[in-house]
């Protein structure tokens, strides 16, 4: 797919000061941002709206206020230019990214980390997924996030903590890898999370934030990656995807890439601009569908707390 334009209302900053995200500031801020970004693609892209062949929007997972703008604005565009709608699973968008540029999405093993969810999954073709496992309290970027916290970092966490632990030792505190060696192939990461803040508490003024964040970052890293080897064993893929916001984490990434040379895997990895949410993830997901013949009834609902499969 060629992408033409692909346009990000950050609110990074808008929320850094209150530590997290804001549900009423961030749907009111979609509602600001909303038009003039359409506008914005518009023009990037150099297509009118009469041009256009279908619409989407996420319709879940996700915070209902944000998703409801997305949607209803969809939906209007599309009834104003008499074309299909297509409500698109925001998780989708993620676990096809890495073949966004591609002419087809082959099967293979999709592991997503992001800041709500960690999962992996055994893809057959766009539409055709399995749910292999997935996190049973913390998602990794969750669990990212509160560390950050604990360690006074700036919101998100996640990066800041990459940033710190580029300055640390990761074999300095050997946190727990929770359920590596268990026969299932789900993560956990509150007890890693909790394993950090006694740290913190034990050995305050004690120890290094950098060896700390470097730590517990390997941590992670060792629990993902123990969870993929175990499930491409188990379904026999060779490709192994890996998508999501903290796919952008540079040392997951290297470490994911030297474990699948290691196990003779091919590894797919979204490009850096398309891990975290976009459009362009979200439009190809509905491209795909809409080959296929696919469109969204206009009637249909938001979906908060949306699974995948």
């Amino acid at each position: 797919m060629d992408v033409l334009a692909s346009e990000v209302a950050s609110q990074i900053e808008l929320h850094r000061e209150h530590g997290g995200v804001v549900p009423e500031l961030a749907s009111r801020n979609h509602s600001l941002h909303l038009r003039p970004l359409v506008e914005q693609a518009l023009g990037h892209a150099g297509v009118s709206v009469s041009q256009i062949d279908a619409f989407a929007a996420t319709t879940g997972p996700g915070l209902a206020s944000s998703l409801l703008i997305g949607s209803t604005a969809a939906k209007a565009m599309a009834c104003a230019a008499r074309r299909p709608f297509l409500g698109i699973n925001h998780l989708e968008g993620h676990l096809l990214s890495p073949f966004v540029r591609e002419t087809r999405v082959p099967p293979h093993l999709a592991l997503i980390v992001s800041g709500g969810h960690t999962l992996l999954l055994d893809v057959t073709a766009a539409g055709r997924y399995e749910k292999l496992g997935g996190t049973r309290d913390d998602a990794a970027g969750e669990a990212f996030d509160k560390v950050g916290k604990m360690l006074g970092l700036p919101y998100p966490g996640g990066p800041e903590i990459e940033k710190l632990a580029r300055h640390g030792n990761p074999a300095a505190w050997d946190f727990p890898r929770s359920m590596v060696h268990d026969p299932h192939l789900d993560f956990s990461f509150s007890g890693l999370k909790t394993a950090v803040l006694y740290t913190l508490q034990r050995e305050s003024g004690n120890l290094s934030a950098a060896d700390l964040a470097a730590s517990f970052q390997q941590a992670v890293i060792d629990i993902l990656i123990a969870k993929t080897l175990q499930a491409t064993r188990r379904t026999g893929r060779r490709i192994v995807a890996l998508s999501g916001g903290v796919s952008l984490n540079r040392a997951l990434r290297d470490a994911c890439r030297r474990a699948c040379e290691q196990a003779g895997l091919e590894l797919v990895v979204a490009a850096p601009e398309l891990c975290t949410d976009n459009a362009a993830m979200i439009a190809f997901a509905a491209l795909l569908r809409h080959l296929a013949g696919e469109a969204s009834p206009l009637e249909e609902d938001i979906h908060p707390n949306l699974p995948l499969v």
